[in-house]
Parts: C-alpha cells; structure tokens; sequence
C-alpha cells in the first residue's frame, strides 16, 4: 500500500532528524523542510487512522491532558548518589575502590542538574516512562517524556526489553526563555533550571511540558533481555549506536590526582555547557567490579557525586535600596551590575541588617563578591575594595515609606518602622492575610490588593469583608464573573480554621506550624488573647520570643481591633481540631524531599490528623524522617542520629 509506505517514510527521515539535531547536533534538514513533512504526516495519519502509531514523531506534540500519574513500582531500584564536597574525600573514595578492586579504572562526568527518569523499551518501542519518586516507587509521565525530541521513540534494534535511566534537564537557553516569559506575563519564575525541568515533566497536560523545550542525558542500563558491553563507556557508545543522547564531555582515569584534575577542568568549562551541572560524578568503570563491590540501602558504593562549592562573582555594587517588610522590618537590598550565577542573571540580594553591613563595611561603589546561596538564593559574601572618597552606609533613622522614627527592639538585629498604619506594612499584611496558606482568598493577589488600596477601597485585612460587586465593578479590568468568584472566595475564607486565622493576623514570630499549637493548647481567639506568656510558654515548641509575641499582640489595641473586625464580619474564632485519632501522639516527625504522590504540606496535615508533630529540622526526639527524592542534609542527620527514615508509602501504611 502506497499510503502506508510513504508514512514509514516519512516517520524514518522524522526520527533520523531528531536524532542529527537533538543528539548529534549536526542537523541536515532545514526547518521548513520539517515542518512540512511533519505537516504530511499528520495529515496521512488522520486521513488513515488505521495506519496511526504510538511511536509516530506526530506524538512529540502532546497530547490530551491527564488527570493524574499512576504509580510505577520500579523492578530495579533507582538509587541516589553519594555526595561528597573536597578533594581529600575524592582520594578516600578512590583509595577504598582500589583496596577492594586492585586497579580500576573510573569515568568522571559531568553531574547534570535535573531529575532521573526510567525509560522502559519493549521490541526496540517506547512504551513507558516514570520518575525516580523515591527509588522504590515513582510516576508514570509516559506521555510528558514523549515531548522530549531527544528520547527515541524506537530504537535502531528490536531489542526485546530494555529499561535505562537518565536525567531530563532544561537547557540554560530554553529556562531563559521561560522565565523571561514568566516575568512578561507577571508569573512567578522558576527558582532555577532543575525546578523548571521538574515543574514541566510533572504537568498535566502534555502540550504545557512539550512548550518547555525540556532535553536529557541517557547515563545508564537498568536493565536488559540481550548482552550487554562491560563496561560503562562501552555502554554508553552501545546506548548511543540505539539512540540515545549520553554524555560526551566524560574522561576515564585511574590515579586519584586524574580524578581530581578532571572534576577541576569540569569545574572550570561547566560555565560553557548548554546544561546546568552542579558536580561531577565519579564511577567505577567495569560493571564485574560493581558488583563486587555492592551498594547500601541508598547508594551505590562504586560511585559519589563531588559537588561544587557555590559559585562566587565580582561585581559593583551600584546603589541599597530601603523597603519594609510586613512586620515593619526594614530590609536593605543591594543593586549591583548584573551577573549570571547558577545559571540565572543576578542584580540584588538582601543585606539584611545595619549590623551585616558595617561587618563587611559594604559601601556603594564597591566591588563586591557575591555567590548563590544553596545555589538559589544571591548573596553578597564581602566587599573586595571601596571607591576613593566612598564612606560607610548607614540605614535611614525614619521609615522610608511612612517617615515614622524607626526603632531596634532588644534582642534584636533588624530595624523597624513601629507604625502598624504604615502603607507598605498594611499592604503586606493583606497580601499575606489572602495568601493561600493563610486565609488562601483565590484571586486577591498583589495586583488586585493594590488596586483595591490604591482606590480607598480597602485600608487593612478587615476591610476585604466590606467589598461588595458594586465597589469591585469600578476596579480595571474586573468583570462581573471575575468580581463573582472573588467575593465567593471572600466568603469561603470566613471558614478558614482558627489557626490560619491566627497566621493571618501577622502576629511577629508566629508561622502556621505555631498557629495550630496556640489554637491545639487554648481552643478559642479568646482563650489564646487572655493567655499569660506563662501559659503560652508551655506549649511545647514555644520559646520565650514566641511566647512575648503572642502575648503582646493581644496588647496591642490594633491587633484587639482587627480580630473584633474580622469576628463582626463572620469569620470564625473556634477552633476544631483536625486531629482524628491519636496514634501519633508523642511522635515528631520531619519531612524533607520530594514525595512522589503528595505535597509536603499534605503530608503534615495527614500527620498531624493522626495526633503527630512535624517539626523543621531533625534532632534525637525525632521518632521518623519521611524522605523523598532528592532528600538533602536532613536525611544524612537522620542516618547520623540513627533515627528511621521511612517513605510516603511507609507513612500511608502507617495511617491507614
């Protein structure tokens, strides 16, 4: 059949040139000329569904959105690595390889910064994909990893059954495009590019993910039905002759001094990548020699990741802005040229306090030293030299906002503007007040806060109850369907559970984690306002700041106003527990890591519903560490302290 025969064609001469331009780089076909055989394609395949096909380049689109991600049990585990951050650490783990193997060789490679995926392949087709999740159990995002041009939807052999991991990343060029959309169309960025990878694989709808340009990196063999070369490079060629783009930029070595010598260079020329890498991965090359030498639970012991101190840049800084914050704190910002650090541009970063300044002696006109702390959030390390003739800086002694005198509690570092009518203190406050883990009023944003303050609609949190469709009407674009579902939100908020309300009212020191204890331990708005510090204090978690806070704020005539406000209008001031058995009772739990099914908050609110604590960080009372992927420090005190480290699963289990 003709039509079936030009598909075929068409389909081949698709793939292959995927395959020069995503893979090999060396494209041969120009981009017209793709498009319109892509354009014939799909046109023969709708005329001809007969002829349609799962592994057809017309499915790299997307296609119709899922409603959830099924779970994927892993039949070989996707472990983590482990890390280590000097180079005595690298001849330690060089040594013990040695001592154990006689003389192996290692392969250094880059660490790419993204999330691991498996790739399964059955007769050389594509049949599924699924996240790491937590090793043991991770989601199926089958269709998302179709949009991802450079994994091969069929294989140059027929092999039986394969399954390869790899890791899927953002290319620096695609997260610079994304976030300078995000930023056009007033979204919230992407922190950097593996939480951009990570956001867009886990969309629900295929054609969002296919938009995000996403790329990866093939590293490994999960497992196979046929031989297999013996060694890892071998491998890698073998993955590339199937199909897959692997990692070029990689060396073999044998001394520990060329182990360290590569991560070096690594370090040096990983500006220049096209990726973002944030270590070097160092393995024992022959796969016989892995398995002498095993793994633990978590890690193999024939591979560890040296990760990159924080990337340090000079630049000068220009000017220190002044803002205040909710709580009346006045922050200093530094604006600096532009730099690009972890691979986003950078031109501000807090200074925190009069005393962080004077302590580096930051003046402006410096050349400053600055690096991204955690490899997210910008940070000015020091001052490198002062301009000739440059003096001191000094915060401003009045509110740059309101002019009130600021003022410096005891105890305490920050400057503060002590008026609670201060405009830039009100407006903070009713934006957290609407925020979603606070009263979590759905379409009162930023935007619509300011234009309700900026027309006099609205003057503090109390006032967002008075609004009715008449005074929303007059707002910029503010339809009558749009001015519908917000006063709808308004209401629903006044049901909102006591202690999002006392998280709401912006009491300093207070999160949602201490809300819910004050409301545990007294019951009412009017229990926790007549409470002495002694009381508050023992509550357990409850220190003496905390404790004066609380106490304070309900001797502060506008927080007693404002709660009399809020209680006029509606909103609730009883507390009912969420707790729904006690099982818990006693037990402290942590949670850190991305958990495959549920949000972190859910997993509290799942805890804490079964009598149970979640506490921030992990100590020797912590009964469990629920860790997901890419779980961080806390996990290694966990291991430390000998605590049980247990997973979502694990904990469902345990509450059903």
């Amino acid at each position: 059949m003709e039509t079936a025969k030009r598909i075929n064609e068409l389909r081949e001469k698709l793939e292959r040139a995927n395959y020069l331009y995503y893979v090999l780089d060396a494209p041969e076909m120009d981009d017209h000329d793709y498009d319109m055989m892509l354009r014939e394609l799909e046109e023969l395949e709708k005329a001809h569904p007969e002829l349609d096909s799962p592994d057809s380049p017309t499915k790299r689109v997307g296609g119709a959105a899922l409603s959830k991600f099924e779970k994927v049990v892993h039949t070989v585990q996707m472990g983590s690595l482990q890390d280590i951050f000097s180079y005595d650490e690298v001849t330690a783990f060089v040594d013990k390889c040695r001592s154990e193997l006689g003389d192996p060789e290692f392969v250094v490679e880059p660490k790419i910064d993204g999330l691991s995926v498996s790739l399964e392949y059955q007769n050389g087709r594509f049949v599924r994909g699924s996240t790491r999740g937590d090793g043991f159990v991770g989601e199926d995002v089958t269709e998302n990893l179709r949009t991802i041009r450079s994994i091969p939807l069929r294989l140059t052999e027929d092999i039986p059954f394969i399954e390869v991991r790899g890791e899927v990343y953002m290319p620096k060029k695609s997260f610079i495009e994304l976030t300078a959309a995000q930023e056009e169309n007033g979204e919230q960025p992407f922190k950097n590019s593996r939480n951009a990878a990570a956001g867009s694989l886990r969309q629900k709808d295929p054609k969002i993910t296919a938009s995000r340009k996403l790329d990866i990196f093939v590293f490994n063999v999960q497992q196979c039905e046929t031989p297999l070369p013996g060694d890892h490079n071998a491998s890698l060629d073998h993955l590339k002759k199937l199909g897959f783009k692997t990692i070029t930029d990689r060396r073999t070595v044998k001394t520990a001094e060329e182990v360290s010598e590569h991560i070096k260079y690594i370090g040096e020329v990983r500006g220049g990548f096209p990726y973002d890498t944030d270590g070097a991965v160092i393995k024992v090359n022959s796969f016989a020699q892995r398995d002498i030498m095993g793994a633990t639970a978590k890690t193999p012991k024939w591979a560890v990741a040296y990760k990159y101190p924080p990337e340090e840049k000079e630049t000068v800084l220009r000017s220190i802005e002044v803002n205040v914050g909710r709580t009346g704190a006045i922050t200093p910002v530094a604006v600096f040229d532009t730099i690009r650090l972890a691979g986003t541009d950078v031109s501000r970063a807090v200074l925190h306090n009069q005393e962080f300044i004077t302590e580096k002696d930051i003046r402006i006109g410096d050349r400053i030293l600055v690096r991204k702390a955690g490899e997210i959030i910008p940070e000015v390390i020091r001052s490198l030299s002062h301009e000739e003739g440059s003096v001191g800086y000094t915060l401003p002694e009045y509110c740059p906002v309101c002019g009130a005198k600021a003022v410096r509690y005891e105890d305490e570092a920050a400057l503060r503007c002590p008026n609670v009518e201060c405009p830039a203190q009100q407006r903070r406050n009713i934006i957290h007040f609407a925020s979603k883990d606070a009263m979590n009023i759905d379409g009162m944003g930023p935007a619509v806060i300011t234009q309700l303050i900026d027309t006099g609609l609205i003057n503090n949190a109390a006032d967002i109850y008075s609004l009715d469709a008449e005074k929303l009407s007059g707002l910029e674009r503010m339809g009558e369907k749009s001015a519908d579902n917000l006063l709808r939100a308004i209401e629903a908020s006044k049901n909102a559970p006591l202690d999002r309300v006392i998280y709401a009212i912006g009491i300093r020191n207070i999160g949602s984690a201490t809300a819910k204890l004050l409301c545990d331990k007294f019951g009412s708005i009017d229990d926790i306002m007549n409470a002495d510090e002694e009381a508050i204090a023992s509550i357990d978690g409850f220190g003496e700041v905390m404790s004066k806070s609380v106490a304070d704020a309900f001797r502060d005539p506008h927080f007693v106003d404002l709660v009399g406000k809020l209680r006029a209008a509606g909103v609730k001031m009883e507390y009912s527990s969420p707790v729904s058995d006690s099982r818990f009772e006693g037990m402290t739990f942590v949670i850190t890591g991305t958990l495959p099914t549920m949000k972190r908050s859910d997993a509290q609110k799942l805890i804490e519903s079964c009598g149970g604590k979640v506490s921030s960080s992990v100590s020797k009372k912590t009964s469990y560490v629920v860790a997901g992927e890419e779980a961080g420090s806390k996990l290694t005190k966990a291991n430390e302290l000998g605590i049980e480290v247990i997973d979502e699963n694990r904990l469902l289990e345990m509450t059903k």
